[in-house]
């Protein structure tokens, strides 16, 4: 287990269900300062064991985000960085089918709860199942600029991407849209396969250490993700064309304005090329809501260098991916930046 030397702490008790522009901050933090938040399950602790069936629980109750922290000297047009340093899931957690949800909800019984055991980099689903643990955080986000959105959706705020590479290791740029930025974070899964077909990973509680940094006069329009080898954008739309058109058009900006390329060979570029495999292969889905897309920022890192590596790099692309969920879809371009 990683000790991480934190400022401060937050208790899981302190949470929001949605995000919009008028948070009030639970922390103010200075800039390189490393906040540890507690976080709860999906379900807020309603589902313990396998008797609990999620038919029975407070739907309004679901995904609550620990926080927000403010951020000192955060102002509209920066971007808020969040550098996930360690996550650290508790020793159990749940899975469970829904009525009506899933595609093979139709050959299934349910409501079904699972609980699984998540000790030593291992989930244990059975005597039989086992695979490794993979701790990463579904909600993450900062306040909007109008709307309410609730903690089950995603959007230019950040919120639900349930993205299985927000790990340990994973640095969010989130578009600050109200000063101190109003971050806050929840959903923790011990693993979660790709698409998360019956709507859940391993939804557990634990800590999750964040450090903040800013970005100061530059943002994207949504989230996007660093990686060790690789950046992840993301961006919502309520249908998979338009998810597409934004996607396409956000990957090939990226690759025109910093990394030289004419928009024909950009655009060439991302339908040929592809990205080797990685320790957190790349994989977006949607838990609920809108379909996230993609959107990078062109612009000086906090470290004093631009976050997609102009100069000497190599630069590789997945194709768009999509995964059909309550009639919305998901797709993603993964560009991997690697220094050569």
């Amino acid at each position: 287990m990683t000790l991480t030397a934190t400022n401060h702490r937050i208790s899981r008790d302190q949470v929001i269900w949605s995000f919009g522009p008028h948070l009030e901050p639970a922390l103010e933090v200075e800039p390189g300062e490393t906040v540890t938040f507690e976080t709860n399950d999906c379900f807020t602790g309603q589902i313990r064991t396998e008797d609990d069936l999620v038919t029975e629980i407070d739907l309004d109750r679901i995904n609550s985000a620990t926080g927000p922290v403010a951020v000192k000297g955060a102002e509209p047009g920066d971007s808020l960085l969040a550098e996930i340093v360690d996550i650290r899931p508790i020793e159990w957690g749940v899975a469970t089918l829904i009525p009506g949800f899933g595609p093979l909800i139709d050959r299934v019984q349910a409501p079904v709860t699972r609980v699984f055991e998540v000790r030593d980099g291992q989930v244990r689903m059975n005597e039989r199942v086992s695979f490794p643990a993979r701790p990463m955080v579904g909600v993450v986000g900062v306040a909007t600029d109008g709307e309410t959105l609730s903690n089950g959706l995603a959007g230019r705020h950040g919120g639900n991407l349930d993205d299985h590479m927000h790990g340990s290791g994973a640095r969010i740029y989130l578009p600050v849209r109200q000063p101190g930025g109003m971050f806050a974070v929840g959903d923790m899964h011990a693993a979660m396969g790709d698409g998360e077909i019956c709507f859940t990973g391993v939804e557990i509680a634990g800590e999750v250490d964040i450090r903040f940094d800013l970005l100061k006069g530059t943002q994207s329009t949504w989230p996007v993700t660093e990686l060790a080898d690789r950046w992840v954008p993301h961006a919502t739309a309520d249908g998979y064309q338009d998810a597409l058109d934004l996607v396409a058009e956000e990957a090939a900006r990226l690759l025109v304005d910093e990394h030289g390329f004419s928009i024909e060979d950009a655009f060439i570029f991302l339908s040929v090329a592809w990205t080797p495999a990685s320790p957190r292969p790349a994989s977006r889905h949607l838990a609920s809501g809108r379909s996230p897309a993609s959107r990078s920022p062109s612009s000086k890192r906090a470290h004093g260098r631009s976050p997609h590596g102009r100069g000497e790099t190599s630069v590789s692309n997945i194709p768009t991916g999509r995964w059909l969920n309550r009639r919305r879809v998901t797709a993603f371009f993964d560009d991997a930046l690697v220094a050569r």
